[in-house]
């Protein structure tokens, strides 16, 4: 078994392809290393504009982009109610590292952080 995280869209897709190295958060975590970057069904599609005017990056299309199942992976390296990171909104983040994406697994998400069996 192994930790998963749900993550909305683009977010997720942010996350696993390198540019996104703060998951920002309402609550803390003492979790710490290597966990699977579950992507919701939902997308925020605020976050589209802001992403490419923040930061001139181009997530695919909210009609292509992978919902639903797991996507890659990330580890948490710390907990953080501060950061000099452009990603971080608080009040926690969790400062992420060595992510990268995974061949899509459809699977079932969960509020937090939930145990993933293939």
């Amino acid at each position: 078994m192994t930790h998963a995280l749900s993550i909305r869209q683009p977010w997720a897709w942010l996350i696993v392809n390198g540019h996104k190295d703060i998951e920002n958060r309402s609550w803390p975590t003492k979790v710490r290393g290597r966990f699977l970057v579950h992507a919701s069904q939902k997308v925020e599609m605020d976050a589209y504009d802001l992403v490419f005017d923040s930061f001139g990056i181009e997530p695919p299309p909210p009609q292509e982009i992978e919902r639903g199942g797991i996507v890659g992976e990330s580890t948490i390296l710390d907990c953080v109610s501060k950061s000099s990171s452009p990603w971080f909104a608080g009040p926690y983040g969790f400062v992420l590292g060595k992510s990268r994406p995974l061949p899509f697994q459809p699977a079932r998400g969960r509020l937090g952080f939930f145990e993933f069996t293939k």
